[in-house]
């Protein structure tokens, strides 16, 4: 695949997993932390704010992976 397809397509991806990501972390904080103290609520979002990174760095590495060589 061309590399710049292969940036576009992972750039759409990127901005769906934040954006899946963000209403899934706020849906479960919603239902689940409501009656939670302060320090909870930091712990959950702190997590969940920094937890986003692991796929988005496996669709990094994979946009800027070096083309496979036809044979």
């Amino acid at each position: 695949m061309h590399p710049r397809i292969k940036r576009l397509i992972g750039s759409f991806l990127i901005v769906l997993l934040v954006i899946v990501y963000a209403v899934a972390a706020m849906v479960v904080a919603e239902a689940k932390l409501a009656q939670s103290n302060g320090f909870v609520h930091f712990a959950y979002f702190l997590l969940s704010g920094l937890l986003w990174v692991l796929p988005a760095m496996l669709i990094v590495k994979w946009m800027y992976g070096a083309p496979k060589k036809r044979s």
